[in-house]
């Protein structure tokens, strides 16, 4: 149930860890730590619950660091992803992105908003919540720093359910919701497209390069495809278009379920990410050449729709056996070694506007802030004029917390998507602060009498494999 809290205490309790809280992240900045390369970075968080009094600390099996606050037997848990992208070519970067440095606004360094700084606000969010006697009476808060996002996402939430709990049931019964602390730009997201990662494969005969029509060349064939991939993304839909554009699912003639989410997430897109080949030689056809599709996906696609539509594109249909459409694994050991094999299919999902979790996000934001996105001058021009509640652009855990498994998730990180992946990363010191703050509230407004049935609108699901 909800209690009477004094705000202002708890902003000022935000703002007197400030200065660690930059520091903590500037700590985890100087350990690069790219996917399945965390073992650095997972020690310093390790050793910083340990500093600040964590009832418990743990690494698990696949090597996510986990810290609990409170005894109570039902699970708050607050998501932060640990590992980065790599840092690209460096001449691109003003400062050494590892050693970085700080001003009185922004902290600079690769991790910093995509996405060490949630996990530096989340630490002291537990923190403050021990020290301050707020740990909602009957739960636990449960600080996750995950591993391998950046390559897998949702991947290191599969193990966490099917190896830390007792499975999807187990887990969906203890676990209340999860705040996943990806960057918000200041707002409150509550979902996001899905994505998955397509495989085509085409099959030609070799031949010497001086009489090509001896042959039959897979490059031709994939450009034939590729061209048609090419107007599933960009065509629009009226009766008239022979490859019906993706822009279709906004329609309710094509969508009538989910068309309303479907807008409110943005429509689906594809493109062509990667290609490969193999030839003899450079005087020689290629016999074969295959194309990654990034595909990303809005309310009401799903894993099979998406790969039937590649599979009916004219192009693949006219080559029939000498094209295969599939989909990609991932089995990268972590950096314990531990291979937690899985598909490249990571599920769109969206909660309820009204869903109890995403409203404690938005009382504790209005009761402390107002009803508007805040942030530091260097940051505002961009947020000014966008609603409150959102939603990401790009892919979360949430794939996994949510979209997989239905327990409900919701966003709310320091630090802006536009800094994902670019050179000359930063993160907002205010940011840090507030987002410390806004955990502390919402968890203690949050309210589970008023739970509705129908907290995810859309959860695009499993597929039919033998994948948990």
């Amino acid at each position: 149930m909800t209690k009477e809290l004094d705000f202002d205490a708890i902003k000022k309790a935000a703002e007197a860890y400030g200065p660690d809280m930059t520091a903590f992240l500037r700590a985890m900045i100087s350990h690069p730590s790219e996917s399945c390369e965390e073992g650095e970075v997972v020690a310093c968080i390790k050793a910083e619950m340990e500093k600040l009094g964590f009832d418990k600390v743990e690494v698990d099996g696949l090597g996510n660091v986990i810290g609990w606050m409170g005894e109570g037997d039902k699970i708050i848990a607050i998501d932060s992803h640990i590992d980065t992208v790599g840092i690209g070519n460096r001449d691109n970067w003003t400062h050494d992105p590892y050693e970085g440095y700080e001003d009185d606004e922004v902290i600079y360094g690769r991790g910093g908003s995509d996405q060490e700084g949630g996990m530096a606000s989340a630490t002291y969010a537990a923190k403050m919540m021990k020290d301050m006697g707020l740990i909602p009476e009957g739960y636990k808060i449960m600080v996750v720093g995950s591993v391998q996002e950046e390559d897998c996402d949702g991947m290191c939430w599969q193990y966490i359910v099917n190896k830390y709990f007792d499975g999807p049931e187990d887990a969906r019964e203890k676990i209340e919701f999860v705040i996943s602390t990806e960057p918000t730009d200041g707002g409150i997201y509550r979902g996001h497209r899905g994505r998955m990662e397509i495989r085509v494969d085409v099959h030609g005969v070799s031949c010497h390069g001086s009489a090509p029509d001896r042959g039959d060349n897979a490059i031709y064939k994939m450009a034939d495809i590729i061209s048609d991939v090419r107007a599933l993304n960009n065509n629009g839909c009226d009766e008239s278009t022979s490859i019906k554009g993706l822009v279709k699912m906004l329609d309710p003639k094509y969508n009538p379920e989910h068309y309303m989410d479907a807008r409110f997430l943005g429509r689906g897109t594809c493109t062509v990410s990667q290609i490969f080949y193999t030839s003899p030689s450079r005087c020689a056809v290629a016999d074969s050449c295959a194309i990654s599709i990034d595909r990303r996906m809005t309310a009401g696609e799903t894993w099979d729709s998406c790969l039937d539509e590649i599979r009916n594109l004219p192009a693949v249909k006219k080559y029939g056996d000498d094209v295969e459409v599939s989909m990609y694994m991932y089995d990268r050991p972590s950096w314990k070694g531990t291979v937690y094999e899985t598909e490249a299919y990571f599920p769109t999902w969206i909660n309820a506007e009204n869903a109890a979790h995403v409203q404690a996000l938005v009382d504790a934001h209005h009761a402390l802030y107002g009803d508007e996105r805040i942030g530091v001058e260097q940051s505002m021009d961009k947020r000014a004029g966008r609603p409150l509640t959102d939603k990401w652009t790009f892919s979360t855990n949430c794939v996994s917390i949510q979209g997989r498994y239905g327990i409900p998730c919701v966003g709310f990180g320091p630090g802006a998507e536009s800094q994902a992946h670019a050179p000359n990363e930063v993160t907002y010191k205010q940011d840090l602060v507030t987002c410390a703050a806004l955990y502390t509230a919402a968890l203690n407004l949050y309210d589970e009498s008023k739970k509705i049935d129908d907290v995810t609108v859309f959860r695009a699901g499993a597929t039919d494999n033998d994948i948990q």
